[in-house]
């Protein structure tokens, strides 16, 4: 009597698609030869590749069912085959460790030890025997682009990262999403590095990386920013500039200065400080920097 591929699997005959796929996931992580210390693993883990692979092609699976290992493998007439049922004899490629690549693809917890056809890595094999500990994945730095508001204010924000967590089978993986939510002081500079330890891809021989966000500032409208200082521009005749005149600048909390500007402007620039009223300091909540008024005249203005 011939082999019985569910008996292998530890299944039913009415079992379904998923049912196929939910017994060979379980069995060849069980008795795959990197895990299972038994004597008969490999063949037992073959054993398991070539069930799934006859029971998971519905061609095969027809042909099986109706006339067994013998049928499937002897080869059945043409005329006695129903829907497309397999005619030739069929003969498995021996490969297990292909067939569970394929199944597990980007999930497959032995990767490291095969190479893209499936075979075995002796390289890998070697360097994980005589690693004694595990090594960490370099850090992931990404650039987060914030607006000078944000770090005048300081505020609260969440991102959403996609990675790869293991099951807890300890073997396979999946991928998932997890939100990250930091503080952003207020008065940070451009630079300033936010670190989530071990949120990177975890995996069975690793230790996941550091992720980190480097702070980048945004373009302002308005200010352009050095260090706690925030400097204006304002474009003015020369008429203004010979004169004297005011400046309205709405600050970043809202108010409106009125700043008079009483001597006389050169043809370039002059700079005007306006005490307290620029970004605050991390190191000194009490402090603020100033903001700067940078007047231009404009020369061939009449």
């Amino acid at each position: 009597m011939g082999r019985d591929y569910y008996a292998v699997l530890e299944i039913n005959r009415n079992a379904t698609d998923a049912d196929i796929k939910k017994a060979y996931r379980r069995l060849a992580l069980k008795h795959h030869p990197r895990s299972s210390s038994h004597a008969r693993a490999a063949e037992r883990f073959t054993l398991l590749a070539e069930a799934y692979d006859v029971l998971s092609d519905p061609r095969k699976k027809a042909t099986f069912d109706k006339f067994g290992e013998e049928g499937l493998k002897g080869g059945i007439p043409s005329e006695l085959g129903v829907n497309g049922a397999w005619s030739s004899g069929y003969v498995y490629h021996g490969n297990a460790n292909e067939t569970f690549r394929q199944f597990f693809g980007g999930d497959n917890p032995f990767a490291d030890f095969f190479t893209s056809d499936g075979s075995e890595d002796n390289t890998g094999l070697k360097s994980l025997r005589g690693q004694k500990e595990k090594l960490q994945d370099p850090p992931i730095e990404r650039d987060l682009h914030l607006g000078l508001e944000d770090l005048y204010y300081g505020c609260t924000k969440k991102i959403k990262i996609s990675r790869r967590v293991m099951n807890e089978d300890g073997h396979t993986s999946s991928i998932r999403d997890k939100i990250l939510t930091f503080t952003v002081k207020a008065g940070w500079n451009e630079g300033t590095r936010i670190t989530f330890p071990k949120e990177g891809d975890q995996g069975p021989n690793n230790i996941p990386a550091d992720i980190v966000f480097v702070i980048r500032q945004k373009h302002h409208p308005r200010f352009v920013r050095q260090n706690d200082d925030l400097y204006y521009t304002a474009h003015i005749s020369l008429e203004k500039a010979l004169t004297g005149f005011s400046v309205e600048v709405e600050t970043l909390d809202g108010r409106l200065l009125n700043i008079p500007i009483n001597d006389i402007v050169h043809v370039q620039w002059k700079c005007e400080e306006v005490r307290n009223a620029g970004c605050s300091s991390c190191t000194n909540k009490l402090h603020s920097g100033c903001r700067r008024h940078i007047t231009s005249s404009e020369s061939n203005h009449v």
